[in-house]
């Protein structure tokens, strides 16, 4: 996970595009395909849990005896999603068994920690992908009227390296990426699939038996939050980016006895006022608030009317700080921790942790309630 960022178009006007999933059940389908007709596919057409038919096209396609192989490049549309263009490839061979069995090949994750929907020592195959894959398959096999096993293999060539963008490591996942998706379709800047990660990240470290998660906004924060907090395992950072409350409430859910929240000044001093989607198109900051703030800790009517002016939370940080307030920040954090417990109904400890650009912190503060 990374910061999300809002695009400037309308993401109702973007250009939608297909799920790693979606991708494998189509060559695993093309793949079968060939197996039992021993001619070349071009072209693989699937039904989608978002609700039509789609073609995709094939290529690589390969067979002999008892094997085949295609591929199809995997179109993530305008999203910036890391798998853009990867070759998704599925291997399909018989077997002396009956049924369908499905494994992942080179590429393609192990799930090597508890907490994630697949078990531990399984390809990193989600499961509506895998339903999607055996749905596919057995609709070929029946077309046939074959009756027989069958083995397909998912392999993503690139995989390995692109799982280095990720955080599929922490989640337990090595050797590659994960086949997702649950609609089959990739919607650009997706908040949905945002989510889905911080509650996989969750579950992850609930499952390694966490008991604290430390939520920062994006990776420069994470960075400062591990150094703060070497005791804890990798597990326990999320990174939620502008869903403070959306991950409050599922750590609570999820059992945490206590929520770090370490960010900087611009994104918290809107936690600080009580907003809990912190991106710059959701809210504003409040300036009248921060000049509050800096009054109930000794600001002058001068100082006050200087953030009143600011254009950035960054600047009244700054005009603070040369003022000599430093309970300015540790006030901010207080505020932030009363609207994070307020907002979760209470029951757990929430600290709030304020650090600079270069990971300095600027305040802090816990409250249980």
């Amino acid at each position: 996970m990374s910061d999300f960022v809002e695009p400037e178009n309308n993401p109702k006007e973007m250009r939608h595009g297909f799920t790693t999933g979606a991708c494998a059940a189509a060559a695993a389908k093309a793949a079968v395909m060939m197996l039992a007709t021993h001619t070349q596919v071009n072209e693989s057409t699937i039904w989608l849990p978002a609700g039509f038919f789609h073609t995709f096209t094939i290529i690589d396609g390969e067979f002999s005896g008892d094997r085949a192989q295609c591929a199809t490049i995997k179109d993530a549309g305008d999203d910036p999603d890391a798998t853009h263009k990867a070759k998704i490839v599925a291997m399909a061979v018989w077997t002396d068994g009956s049924g369908i069995e499905l494994d992942g090949g080179p590429g393609v994750g192990r799930v090597t920690k508890p907490g994630l929907p697949i078990p531990v020592g399984e390809a990193a195959i989600n499961p509506v992908p895998r339903r999607m894959i055996r749905k596919e398959v057995q609709e070929v096999l029946e077309e046939y009227g074959i009756d027989r096993g069958v083995k397909v293999v998912i392999s993503v060539p690139s995989g390995e390296e692109i799982a280095k963008k990720t955080l599929n490591g922490r989640l337990g996942i090595v050797g590659g990426i994960s086949i997702l998706g649950t609609r089959g379709t990739v919607v650009p800047f997706s908040t949905s699939a945002y989510k889905a990660s911080i509650i996989q990240a969750m579950q992850v470290a609930r499952a390694s038996g966490c008991t604290q998660v430390v939520l920062t906004t994006g990776g420069s924060s994470e960075k400062y939050a591990m150094k703060l907090n070497p005791e804890l395992s990798e597990e326990s950072f999320i990174q939620m980016g502008d869903f403070v409350g959306f991950s409050l409430q599922h750590a609570k859910h999820l059992g945490m006895r206590t929520i770090s929240l370490v960010g900087m000044i611009g994104k918290f001093s809107k936690v600080a006022q009580g907003v809990m989607m912190v991106h710059s198109k959701s809210a504003a900051v409040d300036f009248g608030f921060l000049a509050k703030a800096a009054a109930e800790t000794g600001a002058s009517p001068e100082l006050q009317e200087a953030i009143l002016e600011c254009n950035t939370a960054t600047q009244a940080a700054d005009l603070v700080t040369e003022a000599g307030l430093p309970g300015f920040f540790d006030k901010l954090c207080e505020y932030a921790c009363r609207h994070c417990l307020e907002h979760i109904g209470g029951g757990l400890t929430v600290e709030v942790v304020l650090v600079t650009m270069k990971g300095e912190i600027l305040g802090r503060e816990e409250r249980s309630g």
